[in-house]
């Protein structure tokens, strides 16, 4: 660092000289520029000299204040913290950038104008660096808020304006109540209707087979009352997927989509599932939205037909929930009241054990 400090102050020294001698002697100087390096005077040469070695004796008296100054100026640098690191590099850069567009309108000066360019990169390279420490907080943000929205460019599914799809599966339509959880205003989004969905239903539509024939009519009565009657967004997608049976291409639509399979079919729920894709099934939400009975509940049931076992009977609720009654076959077509002794969750449904009331009070 000594020998740098050193060689920097000879440069300077013999600049400074060479340029006194300037002054000192202008007619002189602009003679020995027009004539070459060679025909200049010896007293150039001297100046330059006396400058260089005063430059050097000034350097090496200097030389341990700055180095302190130095280190003292690294220490204070490396204990910041890298926010106002950043920051202050910018401001820096920005000042010294305003400096270099202003340098072309003072280059050309002479004389004491020459310390002009030197005293404007100082202060714009000052200036700039207060400018971006007091501004930090604000460059944070600004830098934070710009990669934030090349992340949500680069990835669509992160952007909050992003439209997640509902694909339909024939299952769900031929059903029928997704065109009620639509009115009601729980499903979001728009619902993607691809159009070999559409082909199958039309197949199953057009079949001999009276009741496949009444099913695919009914699905496609559904899709009429979704597009036209509520307020929901449709897409009919008209491209087809790879070879396949219809199951596999929905599975391959909702990955290109981005969405979630709408059905209410066991298997293709299952295969979802094991591709990754998520599935919103219309039979898991009829669950979850049943009343909840416990046991010791008291209910009012119609008994309606005699049960698997020996004098069971067996009712329903409003929302198709069995209940099989204990010593109920006696009271067949009669409703009653019944006390729930349990309940039990299987894959088919939810489904109820409960006894006659009066045969609790007769106990």
């Amino acid at each position: 660092m000594k020998r740098i400090i050193q060689t920097l102050g000879l440069a300077f020294g013999a600049m400074a000289g060479a340029q006194t001698y300037g002054w000192m002697n202008a007619g002189a100087v602009w003679a020995s520029q027009s004539y070459g390096m060679l025909q200049r005077s010896g007293s150039y040469y001297l100046n330059a000299g006396i400058g260089a070695l005063c430059g050097l004796v000034l350097a090496t008296m200097l030389s341990g204040t700055i180095i302190r100054l130095v280190e003292r100026g690294a220490e204070r640098t490396s204990s910041l913290p890298m926010g106002q690191l950043l920051s202050g590099g910018a401001g820096l850069a920005g000042g010294l950038a305003l400096s270099a567009l202003i340098y072309p309108a003072v280059s050309g000066l002479s004389g004491i104008g020459l310390f002009i360019p030197v005293s404007m990169t100082l202060f714009f390279g000052y200036f700039g660096l207060r400018i971006g420490l007091s501004k930090q907080a604000e460059l944070e943000a600004g830098v934070g808020a710009l990669l934030a929205q090349r992340a949500k460019a680069a990835d669509p599914s992160e952007d909050s304006t992003y439209e997640e799809h509902k694909i339909l599966d024939t299952s769900v339509i031929i059903d029928g109540r997704i065109a009620d959880i639509c009115k009601t205003g729980f499903i979001e989004g728009t619902l993607v209707i691809p159009e070999f969905v559409l082909e199958e239903l039309q197949h199953i539509a057009d079949s001999s087979d009276l009741l496949k024939r009444n099913r695919g009519r009914r699905g496609l009565d559904i899709l009429n009352k979704i597009q036209k009657e509520l307020d929901v967004k449709v897409l009919i997608y008209e491209g087809d997927m790879e070879d396949g049976e219809v199951d596999s291409k929905l599975v391959k639509l909702a990955k290109a989509l981005h969405g979630k399979v709408v059905t209410n079919d066991f298997n293709l729920n299952k295969v979802c599932e094991l591709q990754g894709v998520s599935v919103l099934n219309i039979n898991d939400l009829a669950n979850a939205v049943k009343p909840v009975v416990l046991p010791g509940e008291e209910i009012v049931v119609q008994v309606i037909k005699d049960g698997k076992e020996h004098g069971q009977g067996v009712a329903y609720l409003d929302d198709g929930t069995m209940i099989v009654v204990e010593g109920g076959r006696d009271f067949i077509g009669t409703t009653m009241e019944v006390l729930v002794t349990s309940v039990l969750q299987t894959s088919a449904g939810r489904m109820i054990f409960a006894k006659p009331k009066l045969l609790e009070k007769a106990l």
